[in-house]
């Protein structure tokens, strides 16, 4: 059975940094597009940022852009989101994602075709 579990969320002060990881299991973890996306508590769960399956391509939205960065390493099937310069308003639980492929529609990237979820990990940040 397939499982990504997610791990490295927590509560850091703004301005500080948090370095998330998704490890995959039973899973081809090279055939798939990785991705994150986050849910703030009573709203709907939102893209941010994605990497191709070969890591030659990386894809943001704008909040994410320039203070998060995603990898992966293909040989320990993981994927991770560095979160540096955080603010309060990303605050959220953030979900890894295997999905078949990224689009790019008016200059937004979106991880598509997601066949898995974890189950997520919290990140507070406070002002």
């Amino acid at each position: 059975q397939v499982q990504l579990v997610e791990s490295g969320g927590g509560l850091v002060q703004a301005g500080g940094s948090l370095r998330l990881s998704c490890g995959a299991s039973e899973l081809t973890f090279s055939n798939y597009a990785m991705g994150w996306f986050r849910q703030a508590p009573g709203k709907e769960r939102h893209f941010v940022a994605a990497i191709t399956r070969g890591r030659a391509g990386t894809y943001y939205t704008d909040a994410a852009k320039g203070r998060f960065t995603i990898s992966r390493d293909n040989d320990k099937n993981t994927v991770y989101l560095q979160m540096n310069s955080l603010k309060p308003e990303d605050t959220a639980d953030y979900y890894c994602a295997a999905g078949r492929y990224i689009t790019v529609q008016d200059m937004t990237p979106k991880l598509n075709g997601v066949d898995y979820w974890g189950k997520g990990t919290l990140v507070t940040v406070s002002s």
